[in-house]
């Protein structure tokens, strides 16, 4: 395991070198990044048909070009991220720069999922990257030819110091987890988020945890099932339900139940065709531990649709389960699989209070009216929302995809990304002169200094008295400078004295 240790010290001597900041070196990077992902387009297929069965289309849709979405964004966007942000001043530094400055944090860890293996790096590492930090990825071992593919190729188009790639199992990731890093961001589920998150606290180490959790859709009698089902059978099935923001269940009035079921079944059939084992589309559980596991969720369940599966392949068929007991086992954790399970409500209210009792899940779904779309936003928590559709929010840019709670902590996707890896550095640059009026804040203190900064620290002005009170402290610098100056008159000072208690009243009116 020193080998681990060698490549993280690697990883932050290369970065002390400094070599990753000028934002020239970052998009050179990136544009290598970016290569790579059109010129190995193929063997970045192979690795996911291996790992998931997934086709060539649905690892081009689902993985690739989500990456290729996200550094082209980056190579664009990122001369905007990273200027300097210039922020508001106040009356005592009107003169001054005050700004964020982006600066890199230094050496992060991130730690791959194995659903989506190769987007659910990339993506992330795009944004370290943008960032200017130096990354130690670590693919999951789940997905060994994917792991396997970024050993090989990552050092074929990035520095290989830089960005060095950790593969292997529970040991290496614990060993990895022992060094320090400044910044750690892991995909997975909670037990090992919380395993990740005691190892960083150690060293006082930031973290982004992705973890998904159990998603619920809520559908509303009133609205079009045709579609509604269309959306969920596609959000729910794809990769085999193997996604952290699938729905997990369905939350709906006993009357439409039987409606959604026949819905979906016909809706499968279209998607997958009447023997969905030969479908091009449909992916296997990634291996025979979680094939396991999710058919041990279906003992005792009411299965309306589906329940076929083979164990020597890892499939499982589109399963639909209905009736479903709130407090049966397969409620009480993440299914991440073909398995959707239909619990009978009566009405929002009841949808809402069944969510709130439960962990705060990633992502919530509801295809309803507009009022009851922002009641359920109003009256709910969850790490992201989509209404009338589902998985969608995933796929914008400009919002930050995240958990809460129980589903995780932090954000990243687009300008989001850049700024989990970066730290907002706060910057006051002043002059070395009007000394003058630092006099406010000098010894000997007095009730009228207090006064004075009361009011140019305290009182907030609204935009016509902004200008009123910028007068209002040059009229004590003039009076102080006057004040100095022994061949200017009496009357003078005198005049800026009035000039600023004038405002002064005006301020406070």
């Amino acid at each position: 395991m020193d080998r681990i240790k060698e490549v993280v010290e690697r990883a932050r001597a290369a970065f002390n070198t400094g070599k990753s900041r000028p934002l020239e070196f970052r998009i050179q990077q990136l544009k290598a990044l970016k290569r790579m992902l059109e010129e190995k387009e193929k063997e970045i297929a192979a690795a996911l048909k291996a790992d998931l069965n997934k086709n060539e289309c649905n690892a081009y849709t689902y993985e690739i070009m989500t990456a290729l979405g996200e550094v082209a964004l980056a190579i664009d966007k990122l001369p905007q991220w990273a200027a300097p942000q210039h922020v508001e001043k106040t009356l005592m530094t009107l003169t001054d720069e005050t700004y964020i400055h982006y600066e890199p944090l230094g050496v992060v860890l991130i730690m791959g999922a194995w659903n989506y293996p190769f987007a659910l790096v990339v993506t992330p590492l795009i944004g370290a990257i943008a960032a200017g930090n130096a990354v130690v990825v670590k693919p999951s071992d789940i997905s060994e030819h994917t792991a396997k593919l970024f050993e090989e190729l990552l050092p074929q188009y990035l520095d290989k110091d830089l960005f060095p790639v950790v593969n292997g199992g529970i040991p290496e990731s614990t060993e990895l987890l022992k060094q320090k890093f400044d910044h750690i961001l892991y995909t997975g589920n909670s037990v090992v988020g919380k395993i990740v998150m005691e190892a960083a606290a150690k060293h006082l180490t930031p973290v982004t945890l992705e973890l998904g959790g159990k998603s619920p859709c809520y559908v509303d009698k009133d609205c079009d099932l045709d579609v509604a089902c269309r959306r969920i059978t596609w959000g729910k099935y794809m990769n085999c339900g193997q996604t952290c923001i699938a729905p997990d269940y369905v939350l709906c009035d006993r009357s439409i139940q039987d409606r959604i079921v026949e819905t979906m079944k016909k809706t499968l059939t279209e998607f997958y065709g009447e023997d969905v084992k030969k479908s091009p589309d449909y992916e296997r559980i990634v291996n025979k531990r979680h094939f396991s596991r999710i058919m041990s969720l279906l003992e005792g369940q009411k299965i309306v649709h589906g329940g076929d599966s083979d164990e020597a392949t890892c499939f499982i068929a589109p399963t639909i389960l209905a009736d479903v007991n709130p407090e049966s086992k397969i409620m009480k954790e993440e299914i991440f699989g073909p398995v959707l399970p239909i619990v009978s409500v009566k009405g929002v209210d009841e949808a809402i209070r069944f969510i709130n009792q439960r962990e705060k899940p990633l992502a919530l779904y509801v295809f309803a009216n507009k009022e009851i779309v922002k009641k359920m936003i109003a009256e709910t928590s969850s790490g992201g929302v989509t209404a009338n559709d589902v998985l969608m929010h995933f796929t914008l840019p400009c919002l930050p995809f995240g958990g809460v709670g129980n589903s995780g902590m932090g954000a990243y996707h687009g300008r989001y990304s850049f700024e989990t890896f970066s730290h907002r550095r706060s910057c006051l640059v002043r002059a070395l002169k009007m000394e003058a009026v630092n006099k406010l804040r000098y010894p000997p203190s007095s009730q009228k200094k207090v006064d004075w900064a009361k009011f140019f620290i305290l009182k907030r002005f609204g935009k016509p008295k902004v200008g009123l009170a910028a007068l209002a402290l040059v009229g004590i610098l003039v009076a102080v400078l006057v004040k100095n100056r022994k061949a200017v008159s009496r009357a003078q000072t005198l005049f800026a004295a009035l000039a600023a208690q004038r405002i002064w009243k005006l301020g406070r009116s």
